[in-house]
């Protein structure tokens, strides 16, 4: 999503009226899009998603601080917040399945090697 509205005359004023140079947003955009991949193609090993939860991490937590100290507490800090939350609830979930599979796997590697 951020690919299709980050170029928009909104966008622009949005990142400018909290003090960052326009070249952040459309560095904020790529990394984005890339973490998006990452994130969402299952051949991509843990290390580089456990990367990306970072980097969407420290975005919407950097994104709330932002809009608190330029505008004050608000409905721009809480949106950020709740992405942060489900950001959350799907690092968790991702480990509780890649943990499942993991242990599947060594199970039955055990179970044909004896």
């Amino acid at each position: 999503m951020p690919a299709l509205t980050s170029n928009t005359e909104l966008a622009k004023q949005g990142i400018s009226h909290l003090g960052y140079p326009d070249y952040f947003r459309v560095m904020l955009t790529v990394f984005k899009i890339i973490g998006a991949i990452v994130l969402i193609v299952p051949q991509v090993k843990i290390r580089f998603k456990e990367w990306a939860y970072v980097g969407f991490g420290i975005n919407f937590i950097c994104a709330a601080a932002s809009h608190w100290i330029v505008d004050g507490f608000g409905g721009d800090v809480i949106f950020p917040l709740v992405a942060f939350v489900l950001l959350a609830v799907s690092y968790v979930s991702y480990h509780r399945l890649y943990d499942k599979e993991a242990a599947a796997y060594n199970s039955n590697k055990l179970a044909v090697q004896y």
